[in-house]
């Protein structure tokens, strides 16, 4: 299902990535994008989902590329080590991350960067998979309210759900049979207008973070027809449920 067409030039790395992964996807998944119409088709955006499994980032393109986007996003910059992977990641446009470092602050400097230059930048405001006993969006990290502050740029949400069925967080292997719904619901650009013309400060920059979040919340349950829980999982305070099977 393609609802745009591409309105720029794929570039070596997509040119080799797209006919090996979109046909994957096409083969062992069923698909329903909700809600496309408030992907902008042109100019720097930023497109804000929620995280379930390792598969979200081939998911999330797949959504990006069916509405006629280059996704670029904020990889850890672990991947980056491997020189083949390496060239071919920073040849489709991923901008690598190393966490909790210094260098995380020249990572956010090139997401303004390509954001400013019209680029989709696709960003997981978690910065990993949820530990949210229901898989419910948890306690986000600031990164993409700060890029949106900043650029002035449009925030996305999306809501998508299917993708853990596939490949539960954290384990090795793949339940490709029977095909899994993978269903992505696109809200409409989270309001920021208000907090970009106020000082920069952490409230601020908290304010947005929240904003962010709620929308996700709020698209990912118009998808799962649930409540999400009134307080938001916080990994700092609570812990990592999933650490025992993290390498």
């Amino acid at each position: 299902m393609t609802v745009r067409k591409l309105g720029r030039r794929r570039g070596w790395a997509f040119n080799i990535a797209v006919p090996i992964i979109k046909p994957f996807l096409l083969s062992t998944t069923r698909r329903e994008w909700i809600g496309g119409e408030n992907l902008p088709e042109t100019g720097g955006c930023i497109i804000a989902l929620n995280h379930i499994s390792h598969l979200d980032p081939l998911t999330a393109a797949h959504l990006v590329y069916d509405h006629g986007r280059l996704p670029r996003y904020l990889a850890k910059s672990g991947l980056f080590d491997n020189k083949a992977l390496g060239v071919f990641l920073r040849g489709a446009g991923q901008i690598p991350v190393k966490r909790d470092s210094r260098d995380a602050v020249g990572a956010y400097a090139a997401a303004v960067a390509a954001v400013q230059a019209g680029e989709c930048v696709v960003i997981y405001p978690e910065a990993t998979i949820t530990r949210d006993p229901g898989m419910w969006p948890m306690r986000a990290k600031s990164g993409a309210a700060r890029i949106a502050l900043e650029t002035g740029c449009p925030v996305i949400p999306v809501g998508q759900w299917g993708a853990h069925e596939i490949l539960a967080p954290y384990t090795k292997r793949p339940k490709l049979v029977p095909r899994h719904q993978i269903t992505m619901r696109v809200g409409e650009p989270v309001p920021l207008d208000d907090l970009r013309a106020q000082p920069r400060t952490p409230a601020v920059v908290n304010a947005a973070t929240d904003r962010i979040m709620d929308a996700i919340t709020r698209q990912l349950e118009l998808v799962r027809n649930e409540k999400a829980p009134a307080e938001r999982y916080d990994m700092a305070v609570q812990g990592d449920r999933f650490k025992k099977n993290k390498k």
